[in-house]
């Protein structure tokens, strides 16, 4: 299933989403200028585990923390860093809409914090580099999944050789896909693995963004 529009029009312009967009865009170019160079710069600024835990003689406290929130805008790749894109982009704007400019830039980076953190925990033997904008993303679907739950979401479905688009309600699309990264997450931390897609940095942001969702919709609603 590949999103390709909703049905919520956001009322303001999404300056801050667009501008994460650019910034991520930007830092991933600044990676490809860096030729050979670039696997050492991401041991450097994406989240090792390994790192986090290791004693604070050999890792200062500094380098424990500033990966916490550089590797959110690190990438791996062209579809890494497009699809992550993408979905921002659809999800995004109308999370920035109800949440506000400041509040959405606030909100997107402790949606990343969740997903590393939960990653970290998951995984504190792995000596691999998470990185990546995807964590903080599925916060912004989980704030989404709790926010507009009557929304639709038009959808490209791909079954072999059958291809149409349908209108599909956001939450059963983003239902179906936490579904798919809880089984896979499932089935990476039996295995022991921490290397490939991080899962449960995804499972960790999207409840981030349920929880943040809940929390605002509650306060909303005694201020009113």
């Amino acid at each position: 299933m590949f999103p390709l529009s909703d049905s919520i029009k956001a009322l303001r312009k999404p300056y801050i989403n667009t501008f994460i967009i650019i910034f991520n865009i930007a830092i991933f170019f600044y990676q490809l200028s860096l030729g050979s160079e670039m696997r050492y710069f991401i041991f450097e600024y994406g989240l090792i585990p390994l790192k986090v835990f290791a004693p604070f003689e050999i890792v200062p406290v500094i380098e424990k923390i500033y990966p916490f929130f550089t590797s959110m805008f690190l990438h791996g790749g062209w579809f890494h860093l497009i699809s992550n894109m993408y979905f921002l982009f659809i999800f995004g704007d109308n999370v920035e809409d109800d949440l506000g400019h400041v509040k959405y830039l606030f909100v997107y980076i402790l949606f990343g914090l969740a997903a590393a953190i939960t990653q970290v925990i998951m995984f504190s033997n792995s000596g691999i580099p998470t990185i990546g904008a995807s964590g903080a993303v599925a916060g912004v679907m989980g704030y989404y999944f709790i926010r507009y739950p009557h929304a639709t979401v038009k959808t490209l479905v791909i079954f072999i050789f059958f291809i149409t688009i349908v209108d599909i309600p956001a939450i059963i699309f983003l239902g179906v896909w936490f579904f798919i990264q809880f089984i896979s997450g499932s089935t990476q931390a039996a295995v022991a693995s921490g290397g490939g897609i991080a899962w449960w940095a995804h499972i960790g942001g999207f409840f981030a963004g349920i929880l943040i969702c809940i929390i605002n919709r509650k306060r909303y609603y005694r201020a009113g």
